[in-house]
């Protein structure tokens, strides 16, 4: 049975019968990460991996400094870790929710009653931003859904309304915030459209991750998520863009509260090291990496 299936997370590696041995060699490459998160975890303990294992060793969000931030859903959970870590490294950070602009108050310029399946208020964020603020340098789609109980055919427990939502949120969401703000003049050259999304998207990974199926909704969602990001990076390129697609990697939070039981042995973090290691990958990439989907644990690329 799969202890957490949030995140697409499993005890045990099961490995895919259909993979030749030279995709497995490719696989094992320092490029990728691993997709059993225990052996994950438990490698970078052997190898003393201060990159993984404490990202403060690491860390340096100087690149930040008089620069504007832009993070959807940036009022709760990671997204509100990563618009405290942005603010303290002397960004101008800018949050948009659909309500609770409260909770980011002296930290960031609010923009409520945003919601990222609304095109109208999304249209009306983007020209009022651009007008107030002007160009943002970095843009944090972070906000998301999860659908929490899980979905299986042989169950009859499937969800098609929560499946439709979750897809609207992860994959159109991001989709539309981002295509606003550049019809708007809010991404330039030199601009960075960051999507946040899980290694739940990753195709390849589920034969470890899944063996058991289910849980369609999350993981469609986070493919479909995927796949935009890649085309996104291929059209945006020619504008000088960068696309980076980020897994944030295993945090302790509320919703993952559930799982507290494995957080140690799967090298769960808190929220704030999270919003560091996303912010990390942030600044180590560039137009060079546009459409990579890179794991903010490791720092390695993860499969399709």
């Amino acid at each position: 049975m799969r202890l957490a299936w949030f995140f697409g997370y499993s005890s045990a590696l099961v490995l895919n019968p259909s993979a030749s041995p030279r995709r497995t060699a490719q696989m094992s490459a320092a490029t990728y990460s691993i997709a059993d998160q225990q052996a994950r975890f438990a490698r970078a303990k052997e190898e003393k991996n201060e990159r993984f294992l404490d990202i403060t060793t690491v860390f340096d969000g100087e690149y930040l400094r008089d620069k504007r931030v832009v993070v959807t859903g940036g009022n709760r959970g990671l997204g509100l870790e990563i618009v405290k870590r942005a603010k303290e490294c002397g960004a101008e950070v800018i949050v948009t929710c659909r309500a609770g602009a409260a909770d980011v108050e002296g930290l960031a310029t609010a923009y409520e009653g945003v919601d990222v399946t609304n095109l109208q208020s999304l249209t009306d964020f983007a020209k009022r931003v651009v007008e107030e603020k002007g160009p943002i340098d970095v843009l944090i789609n972070n906000a998301g859904y999860f659908y929490g109980p899980q979905e299986k055919v042989i169950e009859g427990t499937l969800n098609f309304d929560e499946q439709w939502k979750q897809i609207d949120i992860c994959a159109l969401g991001p989709l539309r915030v981002t295509s606003e703000l550049f019809n708007a003049g809010g991404l330039k050259e030199g601009s960075k459209a960051v999507i946040i999304t899980s290694q739940a998207g990753s195709v390849e990974w589920r034969f470890t991750q899944n063996p058991e199926g289910g849980d369609y909704g999350h993981h469609m969602s986070r493919a479909a998520c995927n796949i935009m990001g890649a085309l996104l990076s291929q059209e945006l390129k020619s504008k000088g863009i960068t696309v980076l697609l980020l897994h944030p990697g295993f945090n302790k939070t509320t919703m993952t509260k559930k799982y507290e039981h494995i957080w140690e042995i799967e090298g769960a973090v808190e929220p704030s090291q999270g919003a560091m290691r996303v912010l990390h990958e942030v600044g180590a990439h560039g137009i060079e990496d546009s459409g990579k989907f890179f794991n903010c644990e490791d720092g390695l690329q993860i499969p399709w």
